[in-house]
């Protein structure tokens, strides 16, 4: 992969200034006082929260505690999806410290998979993991690997360590040169205004001529009405990792540099702010 170190750091850096409050009809001996914390874009809401959690147990009885989830303005937060993308696709446009709401009662059980423990989200990282792998290179690279890299893969993750999680993926990041790009790009397209989870089909980082497809192109092919406009006006916003990528980008390079750490690009399709 061509190594722009600084943008991977970037990517891996990301941090979201989050304000945790306690919903108002959950039971509690006192007043809960919110939480604030720093997300990081790349993990996941049930991988970062364990303070969250005990900081509002302290106020509440422990018969009233079962499985804690999160919602943002009535929506259900997934914590399958990384936090970046959840901010993305729901809050991308508004201030900050994004303000979360904490559960502990009434499970939503037709919105949220349940989360008991992180062996359930590390069992989830590394089946995208393997299915990012599957796209770009048949699965042979993960295959080849040893179960202590793909440990050191989620241990990267977990405790936040940039180095340690490139030193193994660095090489789901790799193809032989005269491939010039992966099989098929990893890529998950999120639009805020369907009901629809997401998009996703295979898309060759290469044409048939031999340029590199952009993008622009993937949406074109995907996606059209994130970027063709009905009446001339563009009303939506395309997001990777809160910023708004130029259309021309080669989607290798994004796939290289831009994808979360399950070997992902997501995509987000938000409405564009009127203001």
């Amino acid at each position: 992969m061509t190594d722009d170190k600084d943008v991977l750091r970037d990517v891996w850096f990301g941090r979201i200034p989050t304000c945790f409050t306690l919903y108002q009809d959950e039971i509690t001996e006192r007043e809960a006082e919110p939480y604030y914390l720093l997300l990081p874009r790349i993990s996941y809401l049930t991988l970062v929260t364990d303070k969250v959690k005990k900081h509002f147990q302290k106020v509440m009885r422990q018969e009233e505690v079962s499985e804690i989830w999160f919602e943002y303005e009535g929506t259900p937060l997934k914590w399958h999806y990384p936090i970046g993308l959840l901010f993305d696709l729901h809050a991308s446009n508004t201030a900050l410290p994004w303000s979360i709401t904490v559960h502990f009662k009434n499970f939503p059980e037709k919105d949220l998979l349940h989360c008991h423990s992180k062996d359930v989200i590390e069992a989830h990282f590394m089946a995208c993991i393997k299915e990012a792998d599957a796209l770009k290179h048949k699965s042979q690279v993960i295959n080849e690997m040893q179960k202590k890299d793909h440990k050191q893969l989620w241990m990267g993750l977990q405790n936040d360590k940039f180095e340690q999680f490139w030193a193994i993926n660095r090489k789901l990041m790799e193809y032989p040169p005269e491939d010039n790009g992966f099989r098929y790009i990893p890529f998950r397209i999120y639009q805020a205004t369907t009901e629809r989870p997401f998009i996703q089909k295979l898309f060759r980082p290469i044409a048939s001529g031999g340029q590199l497809h952009t993008l622009e192109d993937l949406l074109k092919d995907v996606c059209p009405s994130a970027i063709t406009p009905e009446d001339g006006e563009q009303k939506t916003q395309v997001m990777i990792h809160g910023i708004e990528p130029m259309l021309e980008t080669p989607i290798q390079w994004l796939s290289e540099h831009m994808s979360y750490p399950d070997n992902f690009l997501h995509i987000s399709i938000i409405p564009r702010p009127t203001d």
